[in-house]
C-alpha cells in the first residue's frame, strides 16, 4: 500500500489542532514523508499506565494511525520495573517489539541498536516550539537523537492537608529543616509519611537523586569523575535517616506501586507521587474524602538553595531490527503531532508532561490546582547523569539502582553513612571507568 501524504495529514489534523490551542508552527524544515512498506505491521510495548486516560487515548490515536495507513500496531504492556531489562533483551538479542517506550537515559546504552531519528525530532522540534532540553538529553547524542523524546512524569509531593493541619502546620514547608519537622509531627499524630527506599524505577529513584542533590551531592562531577563520597553525600544520608525515623514500616522494600496503596488504604498520608493517586482516588466513590482531602506540592528546597528534582522520563524506542522502519517512523510522526499529542496528554490529565514546548499550552495544566505542581515536569527536570554526560555509564549506574540502593543500605542500618557511600562508589566506578 502506498502511504499517501494527503491521507496522512487529514487523519492527523495537526495543523488545525495546533492552532486551536494557540499554537503557530513554523515551516523552515520540509516535513519528512514516510511511505510504510507492504504488509507493514508493528508492535509496541509501553509501560503499564498508573492513569486509565492514559492508554486509552494512546489506544484511540494507535486506531486512528491504523484507519489512515492499513498498518496495523500491536500494544503491549509490562510493568514499570520489566520494561527496562525487556528493552535490553530486545537490543542484545536483535528482535522483540519494534518500539519500546523506554525509561531515562536507557537509549544510551544499546545506541548502535537503534534507528537514527533525527530528521523526524529536528521537523517536530522546528515546528512545535522546540524540545525541553532535559527530554532531548536522554534521547540525544550530540545533534544525533537515537531515540524520540515522548514525556517526563512529574512527581510531586501528595498529602492529607487536614492532617497536615493537625499536625500543627498551617501551609507546607518549603525547606528541607521544616519539612523534616513536619514528618516528625505527623508521625507523633499517627499520620505517618512514607517514601521508596526499594527498587522503584519511578518514585525510588525520584525522592534518592531529590535527596542527593538537595544537599549538593553528585553521582559523578562535570568530567564524569565519580564523586559520590563525599561530605554534601553524607548530609544527605543523615537527613535520609531522619527521615526514614518517621516513615510507616516497610518502605525499604517498596515499588512504584506501594505508596498509592498505602496512601489510599490511610496507612499514610504523606507521600510523593504522579498525579494519578489523585484520580484513583476521585474516581472511586469509596475515596471521595481522600480526593477532597488531597493536595499536591514540589519537593522542598535544601541546603542546595534551589529546587532540584529528577522526574521520571521516557522515549520512544525504534530498534534496528524492525522490518518497517518506514512504518515505524510514520507511526512516530502521527503519534506526536498536534492532534494526538495534545489529545493523549488531555487524556493522561496532567500525568505525562509534554516533551515539546508548544503543547505547555494545553488547558488540562490549568484545569485543576492539582495539576501545577506536575506541569512543568519537563522543564524542570535534571537528568539523572548530573553533573557528567548522559552515556552508557549514567544509564548503567542507575539501571543498577546504585544511588538507591546506597540510601536504602544506609537508612535501614545495614552499613554505616560512610561505608553506604564507599560501596556506592565502588559500584558507579565499575560503570564509568569502562
Amino acid at each position: 500500500m502506498r502511504f499517501k501524504r494527503r491521507d496522512f495529514l487529514a487523519a492527523s489534523a495537526a495543523v488545525a489542532g495546533a492552532a486551536g490551542l494557540g499554537i503557530r508552527p513554523t515551516f523552515a524544515q520540509a516535513e519528512p514523508t514516510y511511505t510504510p512498506e507492504s504488509g507493514a505491521s508493528l508492535r509496541l510495548l509501553r509501560w503499564t499506565p498508573f492513569v486509565k486516560g492514559d492508554e486509552e487515548a494512546w489506544l484511540a490515536n494507535t486506531k486512528k494511525f491504523i484507519d489512515a495507513t492499513g498498518v496495523q500496531v500491536r500494544i503491549d504492556k509490562e510493568s514499570w520495573e520489566d520494561i527496562r531489562p525487556k528493552a535490553a533483551v530486545a537490543a542484545n538479542v536483535g528482535s522483540g517489539p519494534d518500539l519500546i517506550m523506554c525509561w531515562f537515559d536507557d537509549a544510551h546504552q544499546y545506541p548502535d541498536k537503534l534507528v537514527d531519528l533525527t530528521e523526524l525530532a529536528n521537523y517536530l522540534g522546528n515546528k512545535y516550539g522546540g524540545w525541553y532540553d532535559g527530554v532531548k538529553g536522554y534521547a540525544a547524542r550530540g545533534d544525533t537523537f537515537i531515540a524520540m523524546p515522548l514525556t517526563a512524569i512529574g512527581n510531586a509531593v501528595v498529602y492529607r492537608d487536614t492532617h497536615v493541619n493537625a499536625a500543627g502546620f498551617s501551609e507546607f514547608p518549603k525547606d528541607t529543616a521544616g519539612f523534616l519537622e513536619l514528618c516528625k509531627a505527623m508521625k507523633a499524630k499517627g499520620t505517618p509519611a512514607g517514601f521508596p527506599h526499594g527498587k522503584a524505577v519511578g518514585d525510588g529513584n525520584n525522592y534518592a537523586h531529590w535527596l542527593l542533590w538537595s544537599h549538593g551531592g553528585k553521582m559523578v562531577d562535570e568530567g564524569g569523575k565519580v564523586t559520590i563520597n563525599s561530605p554534601e553525600t553524607l548530609a544527605s544520608i543523615n537527613y535520609a535517616k531522619e527521615l526514614y525515623a518517621t516513615f510507616i514500616p516497610g518502605t525499604e522494600s517498596w515499588q512504584d506501586v506501594n505508596n498509592n496503596r498505602a496512601f489510599l488504604a490511610g496507612q499514610v498520608s504523606l507521600i510523593a507521587n504522579g498525579v494519578s493517586v489523585y484520580y484513583t482516588a476521585k474516581n472511586d466513590p469509596k475515596l471521595a474524602e481522600i480526593a477532597k482531602d488531597i493536595r499536591t506540592t514540589n519537593f522542598p528546597v535544601g541546603p542546595v538553595g534551589q529546587s532540584v528534582e529528577l522526574f521520571q522520563t521516557s522515549s520512544l524506542l525504534l530498534f534496528k531490527h524492525t522490518k518497517y522502519p518506514e512504518a515505524a517512523k510514520a507511526y512516530i510522526k502521527f503519534m506526536m503531532e498536534a492532534d494526538q499529542m495534545n489529545a493523549w496528554i488531555q487524556g493522561s490529565s496532567a500525568y505525562c508532561c509534554q516533551p515539546l514546548k508548544a503543547f505547555a499550552k494545553n488547558p488540562i495544566w490549568t484545569s485543576d490546582p492539582i495539576h501545577a505542581p506536575y506541569a512543568r515536569a519537563s522543564e524542570k527536570l535534571r537528568p539523572n547523569g548530573y553533573a557528567g554526560p548522559l552515556g552508557y555509564a549514567s544509564a548503567a549506574t542507575m539501571a543498577d539502582y546504585v544511588l538507591v540502593d546506597m540510601y536504602a543500605a544506609a537508612v535501614t542500618g545495614q552499613m554505616s553513612p560512610e561505608d553506604a557511600m564507599k560501596e556506592a562508589e565502588r559500584r558507579a566506578n565499575r560503570y564509568y571507568r569502562v
